[in-house]
């Protein structure tokens, strides 16, 4: 897939879907897209969402909750990789919607998900919260769904 960072600069700070099986490519794919950022001088951050849930948690604990939130909103870009393998907290859902509200129209979000956006409701248990951040990330999102045998099959069969 060709990536054009003009393009990028069009996009008016939307966020970024990439739906598909485990394998596929989506983080692979969301990478190579921070790469070429990054080499075009835009900032990025990575986080496996699970990890990027607890850190914030810890964060209130220690102080750095504040920080963390201000780091995150300056990024231009953040990957948020494997959304949806499981239900959020109430704390999560209010972490996340306080990510998402301070990048919203800013700067750029990309999702890495295997769960439809059709269903992104029944992981946030707060219907309020759950049509924000969907508003925030669904609504005006760019969508690549990628279809294919998994990379890591592909790979065991040539070995």
């Amino acid at each position: 897939m060709k990536f054009d960072i003009q393009g990028f600069r069009n996009w008016e700070h939307k966020s970024i879907t990439l739906l598909g099986m485990s394998g596929v490519g989506k983080t692979y794919l969301a990478c190579a897209l921070a790469h070429k950022a990054c080499r075009e001088g835009y900032s990025a951050l990575y986080f496996r969402l699970p990890r990027f849930l607890q850190d914030l948690t810890l964060s209130k604990g220690d102080g750095r909750y504040t920080v963390l939130l201000k780091s995150i909103a300056r990024a231009d870009l953040i990957m948020l990789d494997d959304w949806g393998l499981k239900g959020f907290s109430v704390d999560q859902q209010h972490d996340l919607l306080e990510v998402f509200e301070d990048r919203h129209g800013l700067r750029y979000t990309l999702i890495t998900t295997q769960l439809s956006t059709d269903h992104w409701h029944e992981l946030i248990t707060n219907s309020t919260v759950a049509d924000v951040i969907c508003d925030r990330l669904v609504h005006n999102a760019h969508r690549i769904t990628l279809k294919g045998e998994s990379m890591r099959k592909m790979k065991n069969k040539l070995t």
